[in-house]
């Protein structure tokens, strides 16, 4: 029992050796204040003693790691400003880094727990080697071909151009030397997000190789910098990582070549009808129409048609599917392509489609807009009259804004659901519920806008300058084509062989029942 504790006291004999003096049980109404009186000095000297103690304990434990986990030194060829900021990192993650560089002398660019030495010197002192220099000046590199065998050698360049050489830079750096383990990775991490910290947006660091060892020992590097290793296979998977970096949006390439085509095909379509036309026959200009009207006719209409390309190549797969009986035949390239961009497809159309809407905002004080409204307003009082309400007009009206207003609103939803902080909080069921079941709701909320707007304008002879429809009736081709499609396949002569279709099921299947039953019984 430790000396000190309530409810005892050391013995008269203790004063001598307090270690051995036996321990006398006070009685419970002595115990308390007894021990405050006698003890109060020797419980602060108690309480200053264990937090030495912790104070030791923790700088023990602290220690521990640091001397147990010690990480192995890392050389880094070349103090450009990616090797400098990736040492630099290494260093606060508690890896010794050693630079091998043509000039020796100490810079105050280097990290200061850094050395710096000459390549031979450097590349003694680590069997992790980052090679972090451009391809043509890996020359040198044959010269240690005998100090770097065996040696993990990490290719980090990057070329100016996709597919610039015959082979990869890893590949390259193999065949110069090839007793040693090369491994790509960290090209697709900037020195900038090393030297800031900003990582949430290049996170992922994509590493291939043919030695498992090395590529291991490479991804334990990349998970101690606080990074996210994705292993990519052997190093014939380093041509397409290093093209990664180059690409400039390689899903959105069509989608928006696409958009603006449109809007180019649209822009000089409304200005023959509603600029040139009146011009010629009527001798107004309404060359203004250019700024809003024109752009506020382009919008919808573009939003409209990119809306309904999202859903047009989940119905030409169904047909597809239904016409070969199977889900294991390989669709066509362009209707694979069109499927991977359908995310950036509607992305661009909810962009056109926000547009719309801020343009419609701003039709009220436009000056032609008063202009118009004011000499409507005088010609009725000029007149002496007044124009009663038209309740068909008015119904069209307010149901062509409530239809936008819904078929907006659940468009927005759509684009919102997309975004990967998003879609990763939900379930397959629900993304599908919000993308498929709603995203054709959306569509038909927009084209039942449309086709109110249009009202009876189908018809008119008016509405055919020089023998063209209105730009709107045009967008309503293919979404009225898809939605009559859709309506088709939801039958259920149609719905249920896709459905098996989609679950496996083969109309011909590739082995008959016969064959089926030999092969099972083989491998039983």
């Amino acid at each position: 029992m430790p000396a000190g504790l309530p409810g005892f006291v050391r013995s008269a004999s203790s004063n001598k050796n307090p270690a051995t003096a036996p321990e006398v049980p006070l009685a419970p109404s002595q115990t308390a204040s007894h021990w405050l009186g006698k003890h109060c000095l020797a419980w602060g000297d108690y309480r200053r003693l264990s937090a030495q103690m912790n104070k030791n304990s923790y700088n023990i434990m602290a220690l521990a790691p640091n001397t147990s986990n010690k990480r192995e030194t890392v050389c880094i060829f070349g103090t450009g400003d990616f090797g400098r900021a990736l040492g630099h990192k290494l260093i606060q993650s508690g890896y010794p880094v050693v630079f091998g560089s043509r000039n020796t002398q100490t810079s105050s660019l280097i990290p200061k727990d850094a050395e710096v030495l000459s390549h031979t010197e450097a590349a003694q002192k680590a069997a992790i080697i980052i090679i972090a220099i451009q391809r043509q000046h890996y020359s040198f590199l044959t010269s240690l071909a005998e100090i770097l065998h065996g040696k993990v050698l990490v290719d980090v360049s990057n070329n100016l151009k996709i597919n610039q050489y015959p082979e990869s830079n890893a590949e390259y750096l193999a065949q110069l030397v090839p007793g040693a383990k090369v491994v790509k990775a960290f090209n697709t991490v900037s020195a900038w997000a090393l030297q800031s910290g900003t990582l949430d947006a290049s996170r992922q660091v994509f590493v291939c190789g043919d030695d498992m060892e090395a590529k291991q020992m490479v991804m334990d590097i990349v998970r101690a910098l606080g990074l996210t290793p994705l292993d990519q296979g052997s190093l014939l998977a380093a041509q397409e990582i290093e093209n990664y970096p180059l690409q400039l949006f390689p899903l959105w390439k069509f989608p928006i070549l696409l958009s603006l085509g449109l809007v180019a095909f649209f822009f000089f379509y409304s200005l023959i009808r509603d600029v040139i036309y009146p011009y010629v026959y009527e001798s107004e200009d309404f060359s203004f129409f250019i700024a809003i009207s024109i752009p506020n006719q382009i919008c919808p209409i573009v939003a409209l048609i990119l809306l309904a390309l999202v859903y047009l190549p989940g119905v030409l797969a169904a047909i597809i599917q239904l016409y070969r009986g199977t889900k294991y035949s390989r669709f066509p390239d362009w209707l694979d392509k069109w499927m991977l961009c359908r995310k950036q497809l509607g992305l661009v159309a909810l962009a056109f489609a926000f547009l719309h809407v801020l343009y419609t905002l701003v039709i009220p004080i436009r000056s032609f807009m008063r202009w118009r409204t004011s000499n409507q307003i005088l010609s009725l009082a000029l007149k002496n009259e007044t124009e009663p309400l038209n309740m068909t007009n008015a119904w069209l009206s307010d149901s062509y804004l409530a239809l936008g207003i819904l078929g907006f609103s659940l468009f927005f939803l759509l684009g919102i659901t997309s975004l990967p902080s998003v879609s990763n909080n939900v379930n397959w069921r629900e993304f599908r519920f919000v993308q498929s079941k709603l995203g054709y709701l959306t569509l038909i909320l927009c084209t039942a806008h449309t086709l109110v707007y249009g009202g009876n304008r189908f018809l008119s002879p008016s509405s055919y300058r020089w023998y063209l429809p209105n730009a709107y009736m045009l967008s309503l081709i293919v979404p009225c084509i898809v939605l009559v499609v859709k309506f088709v396949l939801i039958f259920p002569c149609l719905d249920k062989p896709l459905t098996r279709i989609r679950q496996g099921w083969e109309r011909n299947p590739q082995y008959s029942d016969r064959s089926n039953y030999i092969i099972n019984k083989s491998a039983v």
